[in-house]
């Protein structure tokens, strides 16, 4: 019997001793992973934080850091090596809406981004929001930080709702088609919206579209966005977007790749936008234009009615290298269905369209440029949104806002549960 024991006792000492070194293996694996993790996302941030000549602390606590213009991101894409930067396009479209004829109260104040408050970056620099550690550890991966979720473009066309809706994203819009274009303009109004979730957004921009809504959809995107998950809080930022495969493995916010070269020294892709819109108060508007080269065939974008941001290289587009053939204007929101009801995050004011001036956000003076270079209002305009009990959207037309629409809502109402 004791030898019984005896063995009964060895066994458990071996099976233990066998589970320790299982839960060390394990550990180390752990560890391993960690300290792996941690070398990836080091070796993300040296590619991506440039070494700066100057560094500014915004009031919001960003970090801009004013980098050389040809040491920006852009050029460690393999075929912008030897890349001469076109320092201004060629053309500009013909046409632009002279903002100075808006002479009624609803005209805007000027706008800016708040990091100009401590500072601003010298000749021959451009800004860039450094990315911290913590930014890139809220991605899902390293590999996806500052890259969209596949299938977030609206396609007004699908006649299956639910692969609409199988993303979570939500759209409030105003589009055309049927033509070939090469830009777009927009002056957006800009607010604040509540997000219910980290991982949701809400987001104001204009797309220019080429390809189908399959794997080889091109974009290019530009307007304001709420997003927590990328920025780490919910400031209102300008912000651009490129893809050449439908979100798959091309493309990315702002500078966070390497695509659009940035030439303009004043405004930083990311940053927060100040002041913004308050409800019944005052509004606050930014022009955002994204046009064609009719001779280099790069995509220029400008902001406001001065500053020329920069471009995307037409080599890293298919479709997009001639023309879009489709552009949209307005409002995109994530909706996660927390506790399998609909999101109350917020698109554009986080009211209805129907309520109107100051209290519902709009988009005005909306053009496009034609095979011209000509700016002209868009003719056949349509409408679209997934759910128009929880967002919606209303256009219209007049001699001061040309073409325009009120667009946007709660999300979660008693009509939207």
């Amino acid at each position: 019997m004791a030898g019984h024991i005896g063995l009964g006792r060895g066994l458990v000492a071996v099976l233990s001793l066998v589970a320790c070194l299982s839960c060390a293996a394990a550990g180390g694996r752990s560890g391993g992973g960690e300290a792996r993790q941690r070398l990836e996302v080091r070796r993300h941030l040296k590619r991506l934080n440039k070494t700066p000549v100057k560094s500014i602390t915004s009031p919001d606590g960003d970090i801009i850091d004013c980098v050389h213009v040809s040491h920006q991101p852009a050029f460690d894409h393999p075929f912008l090596k030897n890349h001469t930067i076109q320092m201004r396009p060629t053309f500009h479209p013909e046409g632009l809406f002279d903002e100075n004829k808006v002479t009624s109260q609803r005209k805007s104040p000027s706008i800016a981004q708040l990091w100009h408050q401590n500072g601003r970056c010298p000749e021959d620099t451009i800004p860039i929001r450094r990315t911290s550690r913590d930014d890139v550890l809220r991605a899902s991966s390293v590999k996806r930080y500052g890259r969209k979720k596949h299938r977030s473009t609206p396609n007004p066309l699908s006649v299956d709702p639910d692969l609409l809706n199988e993303s979570g994203h939500q759209h409030a819009i105003a589009y055309v088609e049927g033509d070939k274009y090469y830009g777009a303009k927009a002056t957006i109004n800009v607010w604040q919206p509540r997000t219910q979730q980290p991982n949701e957004f809400s987001l104001s921009q204009l797309w220019i579209l080429g390809g189908s809504f399959g794997e080889d959809l091109n974009s290019i995107e530009a307007g304001w966005q709420v997003s927590p998950d990328l920025y780490g809080d919910n400031n209102t930022r300008l912000f651009t977007y490129w893809t050449s495969d439908a979100y798959q493995a091309t493309g990315c916010y702002n500078l966070l790749c390497s695509g659009f070269i940035q030439i303009n020294n004043a405004i930083a892709m990311g940053a927060s936008i100040y002041p913004i819109s308050n409800y019944d108060g005052s509004q606050y508007d930014i022009n955002i234009l994204v046009w064609k080269d009719p001779k280099e065939g790069n995509w220029w974008m400008q902001f406001g009615n001065g500053y020329v941001l920069g471009y995307w290289p037409s080599f890293l587009f298919s479709y997009l290298a001639d023309s879009a053939s489709m552009i949209e204007w307005g409002g995109e929101v994530v909706n996660s269905e927390p506790d399998g009801e609909h999101t109350s995050t917020e698109m554009g004011s986080g009211h209805f369209p129907e309520e109107g001036f100051s209290k519902a956000s709009y988009f005005r003076n909306i053009q496009i440029v034609d095979g011209s270079n000509n700016l002209r209002a868009p003719k056949g305009i349509g409408a679209f949104t997934e759910q128009s009990n929880c967002y919606d959207v209303q256009n219209g037309n007049n001699g001061e806002w040309g073409q325009y629409f009120y667009y946007g809502g709660p999300g979660r109402n008693s009509n939207c549960p």
